[in-house]
């Protein structure tokens, strides 16, 4: 397995941050917005922009359709309908996560990286945590909510692949213009599916005091979790393998759940953080073994005394 640098490893540590305190900005616009248009504004407002200023990174098209339709689309779409439908802020930035195992089973299946087996072992826990969380929700009719968000975990994953085979040397280019291809599917999908008077009556308080959380929210989740966050997510895995920056995301959640309770007051159920132990254990595991391996071969090799002169001499 290979091992980030240092610098990589911060700067993917500072994404999962970012996100994790980004579910509360994204329930702040959806007390506003209804979440198809809300994520039709979230990238119209990159995707103006993108045009007219940024040069089109020299990626094949192919592969930047594949993160647009992805990481944009899909992941959005589900996510923020599952949280309109009632998943909490934290409990989504958690289930969200099982876009690790996604990446990974989906980069063995397209790209032939060979996870191993100890990867393979995590993700059957991390499987078993999702699946807690699943029956614990079921039991409470919040079912759907949960497979919502684990749709949009999918479409995660699926740009996690785009973004690896694009190999960008542009990340901010290559995540900018990746904004262009969201908008015009989502604003026609928030037509047909929530309707014209949904985004009209939404609009027409939206410059209210009462919508300034929305506005904030949307401002975080355009300039830091997007701008910033998916940018550095891009450079990160155009240079390291996926099996090696996706687990950086189980991060997130913590980030979430704290952020959630300080200032939304949620708390989660006690199947909600079980299945986030066995979840985080699954993905995380594998990355602190081979990290352990790594520091004990070293340790090995610093204890190999020096040959002695008549050794070195043959």
């Amino acid at each position: 397995m290979t091992r980030m640098s240092r610098r990589d490893t911060a700067l993917a540590c500072l994404v999962a941050l970012l996100w994790g305190a980004n579910f509360v900005a994204i329930h702040a616009s959806l007390e506003q917005f209804p979440p198809l248009f809300l994520a039709f504004l979230r990238f119209a407002l990159l995707a103006v922009p993108a045009l007219l200023l940024v040069e089109r990174p020299q990626v094949p098209l192919r592969w930047l359709l594949l993160y647009g339709i992805g990481f944009g689309i899909l992941q959005f779409v589900f996510l923020y309908a599952g949280m309109a439908a009632g998943m909490p802020a934290g409990l989504a930035s958690l289930v969200l996560q099982a876009s690790a195992p996604f990446t990974v089973l989906l980069a063995a299946a397209f790209l032939h990286e060979r996870p191993g087996g100890v990867r393979l072992a995590g993700i059957a826990v991390a499987v078993m945590g999702f699946t807690v969380i699943a029956v614990t929700r079921g039991l409470q009719a919040q079912l759907a909510p949960v497979l919502l968000v684990l749709a949009g975990a999918l479409g995660w994953a699926v740009g996690n692949i785009g973004a690896r085979e694009a190999r960008t040397t542009e990340p901010f280019a290559f995540m900018m213009w990746m904004t262009v291809i969201p908008p015009v599917p989502l604003l026609l999908l928030s037509l047909a599916v929530e309707g014209p008077a949904r985004i009209e009556d939404s609009l027409s308080t939206a410059f209210t005091p009462s919508a300034v959380p929305a506005w904030v929210g949307l401002a975080y989740t355009v300039l830091l979790s997007t701008v910033i966050g998916t940018s550095l997510w891009a450079m990160l895995m155009s240079r390291n393998p996926s099996s090696s920056v996706a687990p950086f995301s189980m991060l997130v959640p913590v980030a979430g759940f704290l952020s959630a309770g300080l200032i939304l007051g949620e708390r989660p159920e006690v199947g909600d953080l079980l299945g986030g132990v066995f979840v985080i254990l699954g993905v995380l595991a594998p990355t602190l073994i081979a990290l352990r391996r790594h520091v004990m071969s070293r340790r090995a090799a610093d204890d190999v005394p020096p040959p002695t002169a008549l050794e070195a001499a043959g």
